[in-house]
């Protein structure tokens, strides 16, 4: 199930991205293009998560600025919006495309001739921001020699733009051999190519440029500070730049930057920084910093900060926030919260709060008696809470809550919440002859195969409900 979701998500930014570049081919419009694109890609399913800052998506701009645009190019964006993505076998024989859809692109496999990669390279010197970036991305995809050094070249330019994609380029080719020439475009007066470097430089864990990205830590500008604190939260060596980092927490003037070193002081497992993400997640004003920071106590398993979590996963007025210190909770497995984690399992006004903190109260699963919250989670609206609190359930394994799982196993209409409502009852100890009689000899045959599953063992109903948490910067 996680991984579901995770591949919704992944399609989404998918999506986002080659939508955008589509619509960018008619020229008009880039700025409704770039939003719409932006929409998209930070999108992680669900009519919550756009409760957010952003514009909704202009669905009109999109259709028109698409009508008439390249075969080639619709088909690519097609391939990335339909189902399950690129070349999935299922897609319908006939489609409005006709057969340029039914020719599949695979950029992964594809290895350019030389003529072709100086094509592209001589491509990132036009004047149409469409045309470099795919002939960049295209690039990004071969990583022989003839790439690297005609982008290493291009990143000595006099012309800004054309250094900044080559800067973007040897970030996505991923070579060593980039490493010098990187650290000396961090000086470069054009923040992007600034921004890109330190991103590049991230990517390939170079810590011998640790000592100039931290300089960009005080740039002025907002986009380079990101970029440099998430390449240090990247590299293994970079424990020196915590202090830095934890003063970006507190004073920067950005809440992206302020987002992003909440994110690099988690990576690097800081300790010390406890107390600077407990002040970020009661105190900052921005509900993204408030969300990363309750990610990063999680991912830090800060017990010192549970009263703060718990206080934040009640009451924090962005549901984002709350869903995330609810499984920041979970992550930490302190059993005092159980009763707060039962709370807000009945009363959060998220169907995704309710169901992350029955998922969590499953993480506390040393036996107890499962919190009435909980039992009323079995009723939710949502089948994802559901599910998560008939697993919890069955982590617990509490005899007094059968009454309440066999009753929702009678109304129970999902397949794969009656499954794990089988196994809690099974755990809790629902074998009586009626019992799994019943359950073998019903006419249902996910009933059937749930009871022999559940028979069979602990193991035998993976994978289970497993939230991941929310915030995910894209260093």
């Amino acid at each position: 199930m996680a991984m579901r979701q995770l591949t919704g998500v992944t399609m989404q930014r998918i999506a986002g991205v080659i939508v955008a570049a589509v619509m960018l081919t008619t020229n008009p419009g880039r700025d409704v293009a770039m939003r719409a694109a932006e929409i998209l890609r930070s999108s992680s399913g669900g009519a919550e998560s756009l409760q957010d800052d952003r514009a909704p998506l202009d669905v009109a701009a999109l259709i028109s600025q698409a009508r008439g645009t390249a075969p080639l190019m619709c088909s690519l964006a097609a391939q990335a919006v339909r189902n399950f993505g690129w070349n999935e076998w299922s897609d319908a024989p006939s489609t409005p495309l006709g057969p340029a859809l039914s020719q599949r692109y695979d950029l992964q496999q594809q290895q350019l001739t030389d003529a072709q990669v100086n094509q592209l390279l001589d491509a990132l010197a036009t004047n149409d921001g469409c045309v470099r970036e795919i002939s960049v991305r295209l690039l990004g995809r071969n990583r022989g020699d003839l790439v690297v050094n005609g982008l290493v070249t291009r990143l000595a330019s006099s012309d800004a733009a054309i250094r900044e994609v080559a800067s973007l380029g040897l970030g996505l080719v991923h070579s060593q051999k980039a490493v010098d020439a990187l650290i000396r475009a961090l000086r470069d007066q054009t923040p992007g190519v600034r921004a890109n470097s330190a991103w590049a430089l991230g990517r390939l864990e170079a810590g011998k440029a640790l000592s100039p990205i931290k300089d960009l830590f005080s740039d002025d500008n907002e986009t380079v500070r990101e970029a440099s604190v998430i390449a240090a939260g990247r590299m293994d060596d970079s424990t020196s730049s915590v202090p830095a980092l934890i003063r970006m927490v507190r004073q920067d003037p950005a809440p992206s930057v302020r987002r992003a070193a909440a994110w690099a002081l988690a990576q690097l497992e800081s300790r010390q920084a406890v107390d600077a993400l407990t002040g970020a997640l009661t105190q900052d004003n921005d509900a993204r910093v408030r969300e990363m920071a309750a990610w990063a106590l999680g991912d830090l398993e800060a017990r010192s900060a549970v009263s703060a979590l718990g206080s934040v996963a009640r009451r924090d007025a962005d549901d984002r926030v709350r869903e995330t210190a609810t499984w920041a909770l979970g992550q930490i497995e302190d059993r005092t919260q159980i009763d707060v984690l039962g709370s807000i399992a009945s009363s959060d006004r998220s169907s995704r709060v309710r169901g992350t903190a029955a998922w969590a109260i499953g993480q506390m699963r040393n036996g107890g008696r499962a919190p009435a919250g909980l039992l009323q989670v079995l009723r939710d609206e949502s089948d994802d809470a559901r599910l998560k609190a008939a697993w919890a359930l069955g982590q617990i394994s509490d005899s007094t809550a059968l009454n309440a799982i066999q009753d929702a196993l009678g109304r129970e209409q999902s397949s794969e919440v009656r499954r794990a409502l089988i196994r809690a009852l099974i755990r809790s100890g629902g074998r009586s002859e009626k019992t799994l009689t019943s359950l073998l000899d019903s006419k249902d045959p996910t009933v059937r195969e749930a009871a022999v599953r559940g028979l069979a063992g602990n193991n035998s109903f993976n994978p289970w409900p497993w939230p991941w948490p929310r915030p995910r910067p894209n260093p």
